[in-house]
């Protein structure tokens, strides 16, 4: 798809691309360059993140975070070694 480049530096993102990756006004973007090309990357907020993850252990979040705070403490004891 092509779009062009305002004078003032500005593109429009094709309503194919909004619909598909759920872009919206207001909504923040991140272009990240690879070598010799340029990618758009949408940015989520918590907010819209919100129940993109499921509960791994009967939805007891206690256990869950206890879990992680163990993994996260055997990375860094092996980076320290």
């Amino acid at each position: 798809m092509i779009s062009t480049v305002t004078t003032k530096g500005q593109v429009t993102i094709p309503v194919e691309i909004r619909s598909r990756f759920h872009i919206n006004p207001s909504d923040r973007v991140d272009f990240i360059i690879d070598g010799d090309k340029i990618m758009i990357i949408p940015i989520k907020t918590l907010k819209q993140l919100r129940g993109s993850v499921t509960a791994i252990s009967n939805g007891n979040i206690t256990s869950e975070r206890q879990s992680a705070k163990q993994v996260l403490s055997r990375k860094v004891v092996e980076e320290m070694a």
